[in-house]
């Protein structure tokens, strides 16, 4: 019966793809292989019969990785013309012969800003990809990348900074945002690569998670001079497209957030660019931001030449989940009811996929705004609809329920059925409240950053799925009941930045977020006051908490009444507002105005550290749309002391995302278990796997060198107790 769905499935790729009109993708010049997104070959020398015989061709390690395995690598490299070009775990940027891996030369962002040489966690941050652009006479060929707030023009011939090119060869994303500074949180950074539409540089980029976030514009450069030349508010002001929505007719002055991360897609032959937003700053509480929160979580089509307004769709209302487009969107030609659609898909967080008539923004399957849950935290005003898609079928779980709770080890499975009912129960988008809600999928998806991969030729989308549910509960913010202390006030600056990520007993959770207890035993004060003005790893920048208000900080962070540090101990303050030693004006701001924190980013773990809900744990699916039916769903990664034991594979959490090629195989690593899969593309059956030297939460590459075909993945780790990595692998077959 298998092989008789499997033959149906590989006939109607044909009958589909014979009146399509052929297009190459066989260069991976771009991140996600092309503009379009879509993660997609047309070479075809690896296929199922061969795939078993690939073997390493070369390996590339940068040699600077975080020995305390912090640092990642989620870069998907590209190629051109022979060179590969890609990023390390401390964002250098370098040149590799693409056949042997041997590099040409590095670019170190350090040697530009000298003072990153006096911390050695300045850039262990994230980048996904690089941009190559060159003009047309093929006199001035550029790349274009990011390390932390600036984006770097680096001559491909040699890897020297094109001073030309912004402010003395960068340009910083701190500035243009459209708003007066000073007057939100400053922390913005790139971690997904911008596209370039002819001679225009569109970039989006990360900001904070709290309601005093920045901005989160569109902004276009010329891709030659550095030049802003337009921009797009994703928070409307006065007399732009959705600023009636809003209540607030201040909101664009208070409010940021509503930025694209995850990367954009474009539609060349149309100018038409489709930008994936995440949520208005402030992430679980939104009494203060009223309303729809227009343009947060939406799909926006722009003019790529303008930045004009086209269409959008709205994917979450009033978003208190996090629920951030967190993955560019494909750009697919589908079949459907007899016609030929030019479409955008786009994949959610909550495993949802939404599909668009590329050019109108019309739904090509119903979507419903189905009611949801009200909030019973006072202030809050939920929305009273949700859209969800009929069609596709979700490609992750819905709900998570007691039968849900897994019962993998008899020895756990009442624990986790007690922490189970200690969260109040409640269906997808119920808002967030004191008792706790789960977030299934969690708060990592569902779908995320790594994205989906589309087959052009079929019209089926392949994206991997994490299957955990997280918690989310939320408390009073910390007040310093009448301790005018310097570590007093200290608490309340402790529940604005630091409570939802280190938790209120400063005790962490996981590898991502490191216990804060006994930090004045690790650290010297001026020590955490820069980390707290630089950030660290994946921290952000905290520069907006200023004067006072940081040695507060500081003074509660290293208990400084008991153990003196030499900040001011336990200094006693006036009743009066907390000043800002630098202007003398009041530090109040937008986060006074937040009165609740969630208590931390809860994975639901055993206390082995497996996820608490029945398998699988982590998927790879296709979802064919053109008829929006999921075509199968197969587990991604396993843990191998379960399957010593006899327990079939249950999957892992999942970073990074699929490869498909013409040649009839979806790549893919991403797991948890460091190890690179090929699955048969009709099937889900896995033909080929290797050990990685560590896990490659990255998206692969595929191109090829005088007829031969690479593979190419970067093995950073780092992530979920990962150790760090920082080699790039590459696979070919014998003998070609």
């Amino acid at each position: 019966m298998k092989k008789f769905i499997a033959g149906l499935f590989l006939v109607s790729i044909f009958l589909i793809s014979c009146d399509r009109p052929s297009q190459s993708y066989k260069e991976w010049k771009t991140y996600a292989g092309s503009k379009e997104g879509n993660r997609y070959s047309s070479l075809d020398q690896i296929t199922p019969e061969n795939v078993s015989k690939l073997e390493v061709a070369w390996t590339f390690s940068s040699n600077d990785k975080d020995r305390d395995n912090h640092s990642q690598n989620q870069c998907n490299p590209i190629i051109v013309e022979g060179i590969l070009y890609g990023t390390s775990p401390r964002l250098k940027l370098f040149a590799l012969e693409a056949d042997k891996g041997i590099p040409k030369w590095i670019f170190d962002p350090a040697s530009v800003n000298p003072t990153a040489n006096n911390d050695k966690y300045a850039f262990f941050k994230v980048n996904r990809g690089v941009v190559y652009w060159q003009d047309e006479k093929g006199a001035d060929k550029r790349i274009l990348y990011s390390a932390g707030s600036k984006i770097y023009a680096v001559n491909v011939s040699d890897g020297t900074l094109i001073t030309s090119f912004g402010k003395k060869g960068y340009i910083d994303l701190t500035e243009n945002l459209g708003r007066e500074p000073g007057t939100f949180n400053s922390f913005v950074t790139s971690t997904s690569p911008g596209i370039i539409y002819k001679d225009v540089f569109i970039i989006g980029h990360r900001v904070g998670e709290s309601a005093d976030a920045a901005p989160g514009p569109i902004r276009a450069y010329d891709v030659r001079t550095g030049q802003l030349k337009w921009l797009f508010h994703t928070i409307p002001h006065p007399g732009e497209k959705g600023y009636e929505t809003w209540k607030d007719k201040e909101a664009w002055k208070k409010f940021g957030g509503a930025n694209s991360w995850a990367g954009m897609s474009l539609d060349e032959e149309k100018g038409i660019v489709y930008v994936p937003t995440g949520s208005i700053g402030g992430d679980f509480y939104g009494g203060i931001r009223k309303g729809e929160n227009l343009f947060g979580n939406s799909l926006i089509a722009v003019d790529a030449a303008s930045g004009k307004y086209l269409w959008h769709y709205q994917v979450v209302h009033h978003d208190l989940w996090d629920r951030d487009l967190a993955a560019n969107p494909n750009l697919v030609t589908l079949h459907i009811n007899g016609k030929e659609i030019d479409a955008v898909a786009q994949i959610t967080k909550h495993g949802y996929i939404f599909v668009f008539n590329r050019e109108t923004g019309e739904p090509l399957f119903p979507i419903e705004e189905r009611p949801v849950p009200t909030s019973d935290l006072p202030g809050e005003e939920a929305w009273p609809t949700q859209p969800i898609p009929t069609l596709p079928e979700p490609f992750a779980r819905q709900k998570f329920e007691e039968e849900d709770v897994s019962n993998i080890d008899p020895q756990t499975y009442e624990e986790m059925l007690t922490k189970f009912h200690q969260i109040k129960y409640g269906k997808m988008f119920t808002p967030p409240s004191k008792e706790g809600v789960w977030i299934f999928p969690g708060f990592d998806g569902g779908g995320e950053w790594g994205g989906a991969a589309v087959d052009p030729e079929s019209g089926t989308l392949y994206v991997n799925s994490t299957e955990l549910p997280w918690s989310l509960t939320m408390i009073d913010v910390p007040k310093n009941d009448g301790d005018r202390s310097l570590k007093g006030m200290g608490k309340v600056q402790y529940g604005k930045y630091c409570l939802a990520c280190h938790g209120p007993e400063m005790k962490g959770n996981g590898s991502s977020f490191p216990s804060l207890v006994g930090l004045n035993i690790k650290y010297k004060t001026d020590q955490v006051w820069k980390i707290i003005e630089n950030g660290k790893n994946m921290m952000p920048a905290f520069k907006q908490i200023k004067g006072t208000d940081k040695e507060a900080l500081l003074a509660f962070l290293l208990n400084t009444s008991e153990k003196g540090q030499g900040v001011a101990n336990n200094k006693i303050l006036s009743k009066e507002p907390v000043a800002d030693a630098h202007s003398g004006s009041s530090t109040k701001s937008i986060m006074d105005e937040v009165p609740y924190a969630m208590t931390g980013y809860n994975r639901f773990l055993d206390k082995n550290g497996y996820p608490g809900i029945t398998p699988p744990w982590g998927t790879l699916n296709a979802v064919d749309l053109n008829s929006g039916k999921l075509l199968w769903k197969v587990t991604l990664g396993e843990y191998p002391e379960l399957k010593a034991k006899g327990i079939p594979a249950t999957g892992t959490e999942n970073y990074g995302g699929p490869l498909v090629t013409k040649g009839g195989l979806v790549f893919i690593a991403a797991t948890k278990d460091e190890k690179i899969r090929a699955f048969d593309k009709s099937t889900g059956k896995v033909l080929w796997e290797y050990q990685l030297p560590a896990a490659g939460y990255a998206t692969p590459a595929t191109y090829s060198i005088n007829g031969k075909q690479y593979v190419v993945i970067a093995c950073g780790g780092g992530k979920i107790g990962s150790k760090s990595g920082d080699d790039y692998v590459a696979f070919a077959l014998p003998g070609k």
